[in-house]
């Protein structure tokens, strides 16, 4: 299909989506993520065998009328009720064909009013589907499906014949050639490309198969691909995001993705409990209702902007010809940051990231835009074993930023905290001990390593806590400061560390590990979890209110990013003396402040009062941190440029320029275009 603007005319667009009855608020989940996503169109099975239980039908009443507000329904019929199968499965033929169609002619009287067109059956040439076994050449499901879309199409109702996967002509020829295709409107056929269909002879090639077989029965028929998807198993949420887009362009008259969420693990498929890992990792969310980047990416563009993201760019085969500076987590603020330093240099930089946080796909717009070929993009995951070891080769120098960096998501996702941070570290290590030249690595740990710090004695003060103890109020926490993990992702963070530095022991690896307070600047996207100096800032130029996890006197120094990026820069240029070693890194005592403090300074800055109100303490919470940089600064001779007034004056006119609010000389702020 063109336009005269000779692009493809995308098929009509819904999502695939399987409830269980009583899965009230799964329901409601997904309706809420289609009006986000933008989509009005769903797919979902509805089960013969169930309308046999006890409680069925007041679950379908709610179900249809529930969806219909929001949606245009595809009900798919399917599943024999045990009792009335040949043998007592749901991929039995029924011992009687018509009493589907009964089945069909109940549906339609009951709930037809909430859809135009009915899906007879799903996946009838799929043996967990429909037991072909007990029905060789199809002549019974021939009978059942016919005698099924004539009733259907006699109470008004356009029919679906139920897609097949695989995709085989051969299969729809039978039913052709047997006349169950003559009360048929639309043929479905399942695609997923390189997870269950292996051999993928790609979507215009089958569709033209599909057609043939049409065409030589002279049947003028929709064709609908009613099930599409990738799984992310593997971590490659790109991959997923590329087959979108394939299906989009294909010649087909509406497509339905599968689907929006994870399978939840405990539940089994319907081949067996977990006999597959691929069948868990199908949604646009996970399970714990982490976005994905084909969901980011829909919320945020909708359907019809999705081929305009040109700057995701992923290589399965990097060209290890060339040299360059690795960064992982690079699309974040501190990888954007010291990413623009080293291309403004003269290096070539790759930047490997999974875009994850919200806000980062900016970051490598604005990097992609100022410096262009110089730049290398791999979207990709830090779990992506096998692409992460390419991706080393070539490397003359690695810096690891890629993390979860929230500790409130890593006590709702210890697992998730794990895998990213001590896993993804894991294979980041092992790809450089394997690398035939072993790139030096710089690692960005966490003041978090040190726990909460509880055994420090404090003074409150109306604005802040100030130790007791004369040193390390003077001088702050040094490196010999014991090692205490809380909280997973201190946890995480902490051993990850104690790899890099481990790896530097045993392997002779040249490893840096810098342990941060907070680091502040532009490009950075602030939450309450994480970056909170530019969650105020924005708060307060948004007029938005805040929450703060404690009190608001416990105290951070500062660091702002171009100080960072400074140290990042003498690291690696002393890179034989400083390795194996860990550095305590931030703005020190002279740039230490509270949140009350930091807030003061804004409403100064900015004639903004900021709404505040106060949280519980979050799981290894510190009272007062404060770094001790004088092991890095005796080393290198480093030391922070930018005062806490200086560095907040900084980001907060980045973020005003980059949202358009004017701050006049009277410190008033005025949503006017720059």
């Amino acid at each position: 299909m063109k336009t005269k603007n000779n692009k493809a005319q995308a098929p009509v667009l819904g999502i695939l989506e399987w409830f269980r009855p009583g899965e009230y608020e799964e329901v409601r989940s997904a309706l809420e993520d289609l009006k986000t996503l933008g989509i009005t169109h769903l797919r979902t099975g509805i089960s013969w065998a169930d309308w046999h239980t006890e409680g069925a039908k007041e679950w379908f009443d709610w179900l249809f009328s529930e969806l219909s507000r929001e949606v245009e329904i595809l009900p798919c019929f399917l599943y024999t009720p045990p009792s009335l199968g040949e043998t007592p499965k749901t991929s039995s033929p029924p011992k009687y064909l018509k009493a589907y169609a009964d089945f069909i002619d109940i549906m339609i009287s009951e709930y037809g009013q909430y859809f135009e067109w009915v899906e007879l059956w799903n996946e009838p040439n799929n043996k967990i589907e429909y037991d072909y076994t007990l029905d060789y050449s199809w002549n019974k499901f021939s009978r059942m499906i016919d005698m099924a879309a004539y009733w259907a199409k006699e109470k008004g109702k356009k029919t679906l014949l139920g897609g097949m996967s695989p995709i085989d002509p051969n299969w729809l020829q039978m039913m052709a050639e047997q006349g169950t295709l003559g009360n048929i409107d639309a043929i479905g056929i399942h695609g997923f490309p390189h997870v269950f269909d292996q051999q993928w002879d790609g979507w215009e090639i089958n569709i033209k198969h599909v057609k043939d077989v049409l065409k030589r029965f002279d049947l003028k028929k929709e064709l609908w691909i009613s099930e599409a998807g990738f799984s992310t198993w593997q971590h490659d949420e790109v991959k997923q995001y590329e087959e979108f887009k394939k299906v989009l362009s294909t010649e087909a008259d509406r497509v339905y993705w599968y689907s929006l969420k994870d399978l939840a693990t405990k539940n089994a498929t319907v081949g067996g409990f977990h006999l597959d890992e691929r069948e868990y990792f199908f949604g646009l969310k996970k399970i714990d209702g982490t976005k994905k980047l084909l969901y980011r990416l829909l919320e945020k563009g909708g359907v019809e902007n999705i081929f305009s993201h040109t700057y995701i760019s992923k290589t399965y085969e990097p060209d290890t010809a060339e040299n360059y500076s690795l960064i992982t987590g690079g699309a974040g603020f501190i990888g954007t940051n010291l990413a623009s330093r080293l291309l403004s240099e003269g290096k070539k930089v790759m930047i490997y990231d999974n875009l994850h946080r919200d806000g980062v796909e900016q970051n490598l717009q604005w990097l992609k835009h100022k410096y262009k070929e110089k730049l290398i993009i791999q979207i990709a995951d830090i779990r992506e074993k096998r692409l992460l070891q390419k991706c080393v080769e070539p490397a003359n120098e690695v810096f690891h930023f890629s993390a979860q960096v929230a500790v409130t998501h890593a006590v709702q996702n210890p697992l998730q905290d794990f895998q990213v941070n001590l896993r993804g570290t894991f294979n980041l290590l092992e790809a450089i001990r394997e690398s035939p030249h072993q790139p030096p690595l710089i690692f960005t740990s966490t003041n978090k390593v040190y726990g909460n710090l509880k055994s420090l004695k404090m003074v409150s003060t109306p604005t802040r806590y100030v130790p007791d103890d004369k040193h390390v109020k003077k001088y702050g926490m040094d490196e010999e400061t014991p090692l205490n993990f809380h909280s997973p992702y201190g946890c995480s963070k902490g051993a990850a560390d104690q790899y890099i530095l481990d790896y530097a022991r045993s392997y002779g690896l040249k490893t840096i590990v810098f342990r941060m307070s907070c680091i502040y600047g532009p490009h950075q996207f602030g939450t309450e979890d994480q970056g909170w100096v530019a969650h105020f800032l924005i708060s307060a130029l948004e007029g938005k209110p805040i929450s703060i996890y404690g009190d608001g006197k416990q105290v951070r120094d500062i660091l702002y990013v171009q100080d960072l990026v400074n140290a990042f820069t003498l690291a690696a240029k002393n890179m034989e003396t400083l390795k194996g070693e860990a550095y305590n890194i931030g703005g020190g005592p002279e740039n230490s402040v509270s949140l009350r403090e930091v807030l003061k300074i804004i409403k100064e800055k900015t004639g903004k009062e900021i709404n505040m109100s106060f949280s519980e303490w979050r799981t290894g919470d510190q009272y007062y941190y404060v770094s001790d940089t004088s092991k890095f600064k005796k080393a290198t001779g480093w030391s922070p440029e930018y005062s806490v007034d200086m560095g907040i004056q900084a980001l907060l006119q980045w973020l005003s320029e980059t949202r358009h609010i004017k701050i006049d000389k009277s410190s008033s702020i005025k949503a006017i275009a720059i």
